[in-house]
């Protein structure tokens, strides 16, 4: 089965831990501080697979984390980095971040290989924190925490020309006599609920890809049926042809067609009415000979606003020729720059925050918490007079204390965190 979309987890790798650890050298009882660095945390790529034409490989699998960056040994040696992880796509897949639904890559064009989530970085070792007042610092600092996002993959069909029209007006058939497509085709609504693709070759190079969308309905837009699944492909192509029945043999009206497509057309996105648009007239074989009524109607109710009508049969191949030969030209005269969407979300700058101030009124204490204090509590000692100082250096270099500062604390004022008081004086 064709899979135009799929929900996904995504996780960065986290960076490796500082370390702690001295010099032990023969003759040297008491060397200094020699922890090295951890490594970065592997990146998050997205990369397009020309080989790849669906997303059905994520049906399957649906986490896909980065490796973590190794711990700092000693000797000052860096931890290893961590390997990136490289998520193949077929080409024309966009990011979206699954909450908000904004674009964090779009796959297509010349973006063929993005960082969407970054691994983290890696903590200092031990030997960054020697002062002159604290020669053999045992404190380090942890790697920077992993990225995890729920994301979703979409798939719009890349295609030069798009064929909309109403179920059973011919659009898989025109498509499959013009293009080596072969899609199925049967008399029932919503035959194709797939965007089918095909190369048009017109010799001397000229040619151009074209889809048929899949048949649409009236509320299409509001996302009744499948609407908003076909709607989606619509937006990349650069020309829509509307196909339609001029023989009316279901009954149909071809002019009414194209004014309630273009109507779901506008609804979902105005943009898609400034595209170039040309009605293929199809079914004339089945016109009886003298009753071109419904031709002379389309021609006047259209020729005016610029959309050209053909009268076409998509079995015989009558007037299909000149159709291609007029689309190609007005692709020509277009700017062939792919439609790429621009990056709306930006991963990096959402990720949890390392910490969060409140004043509690009750009490008149200060409460700060989230996972980086937690963690630098847990591997502190703050009952000795070092490990105090490496604290309050803590809360300086994350802006903790300025933030304080800030919300009106006073000297003597309570700050908690996670249990533990402490009184406030300014240094």
């Amino acid at each position: 089965m064709f899979a135009d979309s799929a929900k996904i987890i995504i996780k960065s790798g986290k960076g490796g831990d500082g370390h702690v650890s001295f010099r032990r050298e023969k003759y040297v009882p008491n060397g200094g501080p020699d922890g090295g660095d951890g490594g970065k945390g592997g990146d998050i790529v997205f990369e397009i697979d020309d080989g790849m034409n669906t997303l059905n490989d994520f049906r399957h699998k649906r986490k896909y984390v980065a490796e973590n960056g190794e711990e700092g040994k000693k000797r000052n040696c860096h931890g290893k980095k961590g390997e990136d992880l490289i998520v193949k796509v077929p080409a024309g897949t966009i990011i979206r971040d699954a909450e908000t639904d904004k674009v964090i890559a779009d796959m297509s064009g010349d973006n063929r290989r993005q960082i969407v989530l970054t691994g983290g970085k890696g903590g200092l070792g031990n030997q960054h924190y020697a002062t002159s007042s604290m020669q053999a610092p045992k404190y380090a600092q942890p790697g920077q925490e992993a990225i995890e996002l729920e994301v979703r993959l979409e798939l719009k069909v890349i295609a030069d020309v798009g064929l909309v029209g109403f179920p059973n007006v011919g659009k898989s058939t025109l498509l499959s006599s013009v293009t080596n497509a072969t899609p199925k085709i049967a008399n029932y609504h919503f035959t194709t609920l797939n965007p089918i693709l095909g190369v048009v070759d017109l010799g001397d190079g000229a040619g151009f890809v074209m889809a048929d969308i899949p048949g649409l309905i009236e509320g299409a837009s509001e996302g009744v049926g499948l609407g908003h699944e076909f709607l989606k492909h619509i937006e990349r192509t650069k020309v829509i042809i509307h196909v339609v029945d001029a023989a009316s043999t279901e009954g149909r009206d071809p002019i009414a067609d194209i004014h309630a497509i273009n109507r779901e057309l506008g609804s979902y996105n105005p943009e898609l009415l400034k595209k170039p648009q040309v009605i293929a007239a199809n079914k004339i074989d089945a016109i009886y000979e003298g009753e071109s009524e419904v031709i002379q109607r389309l021609h006047e109710e259209f020729d005016a606003k610029g959309m050209q009508v053909f009268p076409i049969s998509a079995v015989s191949k009558q007037g299909v020729k000149e159709l291609l030969y007029h689309v190609n030209k007005l692709l020509a005269d277009m700017d062939d720059t792919p439609i790429v969407y621009e990056q709306e979300f930006f991963p990096d700058s959402h990720t949890v925050e390392a910490y969060t101030i409140e004043f509690n009124p009750n009490d008149k204490a200060y409460v700060i918490e989230g996972p980086k204090i937690d963690k630098m509590l847990g591997y502190t000692n703050i009952d000795t007079e070092k490990g105090f100082l490496f604290f309050q250096r803590f809360l300086k270099q994350q802006g903790i204390l300025k933030e304080l500062e800030a919300m009106g604390i006073q000297e003597g004022d309570t700050v908690r965190m996670y249990g533990l008081e402490f009184d406030y004086y300014k240094e």
